[in-house]
Parts: C-alpha cells; structure tokens; sequence
C-alpha cells in the first residue's frame, strides 16, 4: 500500500470515528432533552451553556441513580388527596392559609416519596430527574408562595399559585393532570376549585 493510500484510509478512519463519536454525543443531547425538557432549557439558560447544563444533568442522574425512592400504597395516595381537596376547599375563605398548606402538602409529599430532605437545592434537582415537565409548575408557584410571604401577592395571585402547585402534586400522585394550568378564552386561570379540573377530587 502506498503512502497516499495509507494517509487516505488513516484519513477516512478518522472521519468515521469523528462521526461516530458527534453522533453519540447528539444522541446524548437528544435523550437529556427528552428527559428534563423545559428544565432543560431553563438550566441552559441559566448556566448560559447547554454543554453546562448537560453536564450538571448527568450528574443530577448520577446522584438520583443512588436515592431509595418509594411507591405510595394506595391508603397514602387517599390520604394525599383527600388532603388536597380540603386545601381546595380551604382556599374559598381562607386563601392565605391554603396557600400556605399547599406549600407545605407538596413538600410533605416530595419527602414520602423519598427524595432528600436535608438541602432544599439538592431535593428539587432530584425531583427534576423524573418530573422536569411539572416542576417548573411548582417552581412558579413558590415564587408566587415566597411573594406571598412577603405580603406581596394578590387573591389572584394565590389561585394561579394552587393550579400549579396542583401539576406537580397530581404528577407525584401518580395522576396525570387533567389541565394544565394555561389561560383560558378570557385570560383567566382556571378556578383551582373547579371540580372538572381537579382530578385528585376522586
């Protein structure tokens, strides 16, 4: 074999592995994205980087490869609902307090199902790993719940906060949400007492 057919085969060699090495990495990218979805791109975002921010995402699916987390039997997913229709049904006259025990239910719940408790950062990151399409719902409402204890929030505010404290609790129930809380024909949230769109109303 000549020299030019060796530094050509050499050539095409490494073409081949190029490619195939570009292509595990997209495959990679690809399947981050399909995972984490908008926590993707809130996280790309924020880090300015979307090769930061997969690399944190790899490590959030390391450590979450290690949690214990637990199924909830049937008797603790009634218990969990029939808690959240009384939140419901609380948020009519007392919407300040509901709030509040709405915040506090998603929390118990995150704990029940054995995410870790003891650094609130670490906890929603491994919450990401297996609900990033519902936990920027939650996200949103406990800005609005920090607003809130800050006197800073409005009644309105409060409801769009209990619809989407609703997505993820729904979604750590193991319900899927019957609707998303997107504005309806008027502008309006949807009224978090509505008993078509609370699904956890047995």
């Amino acid at each position: 074999m000549s020299t030019i057919e060796i530094v050509v085969v050499v050539a095409v060699a490494l073409l081949i592995v190029a490619a195939l090495a570009g292509g595990a990495l997209w495959w990679r990218s690809r399947s981050l994205r399909d995972r984490f979805g908008p926590e993707y791109d809130r996280l790309a975002a924020e880090r300015d980087s979307r090769f930061a921010a997969e690399k944190e995402l790899r490590e959030r699916e390391r450590r979450h490869a290690k949690l214990e987390l637990r199924e909830l039997d049937e008797p603790t997913r009634q218990r969990y609902a029939t808690a959240w229709r009384e939140v419901q049904a609380e948020f009519v006259d007392t919407p300040d307090t509901a709030i509040n025990d709405a915040e506090s239910l998603v929390v118990q719940l995150i704990a029940e199902k054995g995410y870790p408790t003891d650094d609130r950062t670490e906890q929603l990151d491994q919450v990401s790993v297996d609900h990033a399409r519902t936990l920027g719902y939650y996200r949103d409402a406990n800005a609005i719940y920090r607003k809130h204890q800050q006197g800073e929030a409005n009644t309105e505010d409060l409801r769009q906060a209990l619809v989407h404290y609703r997505v993820l609790f729904e979604d750590l129930l193991g319900e899927a949400p019957t609707q998303r809380p997107t504005p309806d024909h008027n502008g309006q949230q949807p009224d978090p007492n509505n008993q078509q769109t609370a699904s956890t109303s047995g």
